[in-house]
């Protein structure tokens, strides 16, 4: 990064915009901004510490816009060198349903969205036992079970991974947004168009499909929030507890 750059970054009315102007994108700039594909959460893991681009005054990381763009380039040629049945897609979370189906559908792979069953790579007998070639999957948290037993059996495994994801078992990331359902919708349209664009079964201006096809629909009771974690250290109600002589 040269000086120019770092000095622009520093000053409080940094233009996202202007700073990609005349890149070359996979989509517009606009677009890629408003789903916040390049946010990420205020903490960050030591492995993904070398993929930040910049802090955000609020504490939020940032991750590169045109890294991610060229991330999901090399992916998606990648991929579309495999046989759709040998891609597996994987999805625990909420936001994650919709797009991991679609991109599926689309480029004739497996998916697995909620709860992924033990055993399904790892054990023959399992009734749902599949075996791919390689794997992806939206959160390495999340999907930590299906990762497990992708490393265990030797498949690669590709990963959205946010700034506080953990990298261990991953073989290629894409570092961005895993949280955000616009995010993870913008993601795995893009990817899914790519590996169609390479494989040469469409053009990108041949491809119909919308990004909003690709986002998870959801109600108030549907809306993923997070857990709350009570330590098991915590004190306990003594109101109605009887008394041991």
């Amino acid at each position: 990064m040269d000086e120019k750059t770092v000095v622009k970054e520093n000053r409080q009315e940094f233009d996202e915009t202007e700073f990609y102007k005349g890149k070359d994108l996979l989509i517009d700039i606009e677009t890629y901004l408003k789903s916040g594909i390049h946010i990420g959460t205020k903490f960050k893991t030591g492995e993904m510490k070398r993929h930040i681009f910049k802090r955000r005054k609020d504490g939020l990381m940032v991750f590169n816009i045109e890294t991610i763009d060229q991330r999901i380039r090399m992916l998606a040629k990648m991929l579309a060198k495999y046989n759709g049945k040998e891609i597996v897609v994987l999805a625990r979370r909420l936001y994650g349903h919709k797009p991991a189906r679609k991109l599926a559908a689309m480029i004739g792979a497996k998916e697995f969205v909620g709860r992924f069953i033990p055993g399904t790579f790892t054990n023959p007998q399992a009734r749902i036992f599949y075996e791919p070639k390689i794997v992806i999957v939206t959160d390495p948290i999340a999907d930590s079970q299906a990762l497990k037993e992708a490393t265990e059996v030797g498949i690669p495994v590709i990963a959205i991974a946010g700034s506080d994801s953990p990298l261990k078992n991953v073989d290629l990331v894409i570092p961005a947004n895993n949280k955000g359902r616009k995010a993870l919708a913008l993601i795995y349209y893009l990817l899914t168009r790519e590996i169609l664009v390479e494989r040469k079964e469409i053009s990108r201006e041949a491809f119909t499909a919308q990004v909003n096809d690709f986002e998870q629909e959801i109600d108030e009771t549907q809306e993923e929030k997070p857990k709350r974690v009570v330590s098991r250290f915590a004190r306990r109600p003594t109101g109605n507890r009887r008394r041991r002589d």
